[in-house]
This record gives structure tokens, C-alpha cells and sequence, in this order.
């Protein structure tokens, strides 16, 4: 259990203090949306509402999974949760593993629904958690424990074999995924940690009655290069080093997957900064745009210091919607995105 905990708070300290995105872009930078001079709308008519899983949202935004089982983490689960209560948006807490092996630790993830009891709310486990004893019951106690609107199931194999502690049993678990995934009680969701889902892997879930993908690509934070700094073996931090920018770019992964999946609900993260490239993420088939590493900060502080964060977000947002002439959302969807060089 120390080992968890102390993985959690390394995670959290490194997160804030080092720098910790990879050198790999994001891919949006390769694309361009049409501006239109005339765009024929009014600003203020733009509107960001959506409708996801059967929740209404003020804007398309997951505040994406962080943290959780430490008592710094219950203060920042609180500022998350309070945040997107306020803007009406949605949130995911980190993962739950420690609260399952240590029930105390519940607090600092139940907190986001009793401060936030209306917004719907994500729980997360691993999948390869499944090759280790944890079965359905294990994700329905994740889910009631903070009154999980659905559950997200991370996919993380490269962080897996560069943590010490790492699980890296990954056989077999898609026959698994489909059990868990027709029994839980909650919709089940899949998320990687940064490394990209493939289109075949995203048709594999979807075909195991997975409810919605988060693509979580390459070019934000990398967990290789997190678990390297954790790392006292020279060995282990050269492994950490080689594979820092490893993955599918964000915006190629999403493309790929929409491709494969259209009308499927697909959530595009990974490196997403500003409402620009939020903008072009949906315009290339996301349904919401998860955001993580630039709330962790302001979340140490306070909820204002969030929402201040997430509303310059929004207007960016907004204004690129405005000059591409998209009055709402599925407008914006049927806007040209053109790839650089391909004009």
C-alpha cells in the first residue's frame, strides 16, 4: 500500500514541478480550419452545449483523470469538481486502484460527487487490473463509491513496463473488457495515458460493447518520461528515455479512429492546450476534448484559479467557432479541416 501511495504522490510532485511534455507534437499544428470573413453569425449566439453519454454539458470538456488517494489529492479532486460544477461541464477522478485496496483513501475520490453532486462523473481502474484478480464486483465498488455516472478503463502498457511496480500482464483482456463491460451497471469507457489508441484496437473495444473511447494520444504529458524521473535504475531511466515520446499523435490517432468509428462517442486528449486546437479536434470527429495537466496546477491552488483557467479555454473556444461561421457545435463538425501541404 505504501508503494500506491507513494507512487501517487510522486506522480502529482514530478507533474507540477518537472517538465514533463514530449518533445512529439500533437499533430494539430498540421492542420488549419477555413477562416471565413464573413462569418454571418453573431458571437454572442454561439453556443458550446452538447449532449454526451445522455448528459447535457455547457461546453464539450472532460476535466480529465488525475489523481486521487493522497491527501493532497482530496484537495484537488475538490477544486475540479467545483470548477466544472460551476461551469457545467464534466470530470473524471484518477485512478481508484488504491481506494479499492484501501478504503480510507475513498474520501479524496467521493469528494468530486459530494461537492459536485449534478455533473456527471467518471471513475477509472486499469484493464490490466483484470489479469489480476479485480472482476466486476472490484468496478461496481469503484463506481457506487463515488456514484459514477460510467467507468473508464485505462489502457496503459508503456507505463506499465517502465514502472518498478508495473503490471505488464496484458494478455487476453479484451474477452474481459466484454464481460465487464455487460455486467457493470455503469457505461464502461476506455482512455490510454498518453501513447494513442490505434483505429483497430478503437474498432476491438467498440466491438466489446466499450460505450466511448478517449484517444488520449501522443504529444502532452508523458508518462514514460514521469516514470523515468521516478526511476533509481540507470537502467530503467535509459528505458524511460528512449520511449518519452512514444505513441500516435493526438490528432492523427482521433482522425484514424473516426475514420473507423463514425458516430461514435470519441473523446480527444492528449496535448490539447487552448481552445484553437480544441476547435480543430472537433471539427476532425471529437465529441469532448479532455483537458488534465493544465488544471493540475490552479487545482493545487483553488477553485477560481480553475475556472479561470477553463473559461480562457471556452472563449478561445468560441471565438474560433465564430470565425469559421459555426453556430454551435454540429455546425462546427461539418467544417472544412484542411492538412497543411494538402491544399
Amino acid at each position: 500500500m505504501a508503494n500506491i501511495w507513494q507512487r501517487k504522490a510522486d506522480h502529482i510532485d514530478i507533474a507540477l514541478t518537472k517538465r514533463v511534455t514530449m518533445a512529439k507534437s500533437t499533430g494539430f499544428d498540421d492542420f488549419d480550419l477555413v477562416h471565413q470573413a464573413l462569418p454571418e453569425i453573431d458571437l454572442a449566439d454561439v453556443s458550446l452545449h452538447m449532449t454526451f453519454l445522455g448528459h447535457v454539458l455547457s461546453a464539450p470538456i472532460l476535466v480529465s483523470s488525475m489523481t486521487g488517494g493522497t491527501e493532497r489529492s482530496y484537495e484537488i479532486n475538490m477544486h475540479l469538481a467545483e470548477a466544472a460544477r460551476e461551469l457545467g461541464l464534466a470530470m473524471a477522478v484518477g485512478s481508484q486502484r488504491i481506494m479499492i485496496e484501501d478504503p480510507l483513501t475513498c474520501p479524496s475520490f467521493a469528494v468530486a460527487r459530494t461537492v459536485a453532486p449534478n455533473i456527471p462523473l467518471y471513475g477509472n481502474l486499469g484493464a490490466v487490473q483484470l489479469n489480476y484478480g479485480m472482476g466486476v464486483d472490484a468496478f461496481q465498488q469503484a463506481a457506487e463509491a463515488i456514484r459514477a455516472d460510467g467507468m473508464f478503463l485505462h489502457l496503459n502498457p508503456l507505463q506499465e513496463a517502465i514502472q518498478f511496480e508495473g503490471n505488464t500482464n496484458f494478455a487476453q483482456l479484451l474477452s474481459k473488457i466484454r464481460i465487464l463491460a455487460d455486467h457493470l451497471p455503469v457505461p464502461l469507457l476506455a482512455k490510454e495515458v498518453g501513447s494513442g489508441i490505434a483505429p483497430e484496437i478503437a474498432v476491438a473495444l467498440a466491438e466489446s460493447h466499450i460505450k466511448g473511447i478517449d484517444v488520449s494520444g501522443a504529444g502532452g504529458t508523458s508518462w514514460a518520461h514521469i516514470e523515468g524521473l521516478r526511476a533509481t535504475d540507470p537502467a530503467r531511466q535509459r528505458l524511460a528515455e528512449v520511449f518519452a515520446n512514444w505513441g500516435i499523435p493526438t490528432a492523427e490517432s482521433l482522425a484514424l479512429c473516426r475514420g473507423q468509428l463514425p458516430g461514435f462517442p470519441l473523446i480527444a486528449s492528449g496535448g490539447i492546450r487552448n481552445g484553437l486546437e480544441a476547435a480543430k479536434a472537433l471539427a476532425l470527429g471529437a465529441d469532448l476534448i479532455g483537458l488534465a495537466h493544465p488544471l493540475l496546477e490552479p487545482a493545487t491552488h483553488s477553485t477560481a484559479a480553475v475556472i479561470e483557467v477553463l473559461k480562457q479555454f471556452i472563449w478561445e473556444l468560441r471565438v474560433a467557432m465564430f470565425l469559421v461561421g459555426a453556430i454551435d457545435l454540429e455546425t462546427l463538425k461539418s467544417r472544412p479541416v484542411v492538412k497543411r501541404g494538402c491544399q
